[in-house]
C-alpha cells in the first residue's frame, strides 16, 4: 500500500496533526493543464493563414451587419453559421477587432 506524505505540524502519533514530520516535494504542473492554451507558434501560423486567404463570405457579411444593422443581427448571423451562442459572441468579437484594426490603417 502507497502512503502519501503531509506537511504536519508536529511528530506526535495522534491527534489531528498526527504523523511522521517531512517537507513537501515540489511537483511540476501537470502538462494536461495547459489543454486548449493557444501556443505562439499555432497563434502565428493562423495569423498568417489569415492574412493569406482573407475573410469568409459569411464573415464579410457579419463585419457588413456590425458597420450598418448593429450587433444583434450580426450575432443572430454568426450564430446560424457556427452553431453556438458562445462561438457567434467569439466571432463577432473578432470580426470587431478586424474592423478596428482597417480603421487604423
Amino acid at each position: 500500500m502507497i502512503q502519501q506524505r503531509f506537511e504536519v505540524e508536529d511528530s506526535i502519533a495522534a491527534g489531528v496533526n498526527k504523523g511522521h514530520k517531512v517537507t513537501a516535494k515540489e511537483v511540476a504542473p501537470k502538462i494536461s493543464y495547459r489543454k486548449g492554451a493557444l501556443s505562439k507558434r499555432t497563434a502565428f501560423v493562423r495569423d498568417i493563414v489569415r492574412e493569406v486567404s482573407g475573410l469568409a463570405p459569411y464573415e464579410r457579411r457579419v463585419i457588413e451587419l456590425i458597420r450598418n444593422a448593429g450587433e444583434k443581427r450580426a450575432k443572430k448571423l454568426a450564430k446560424k453559421r457556427l452553431g453556438t451562442h458562445l462561438r457567434a459572441k467569439a466571432k463577432v468579437e473578432e470580426m470587431n477587432k478586424i474592423i478596428q484594426e482597417s480603421r487604423r490603417h
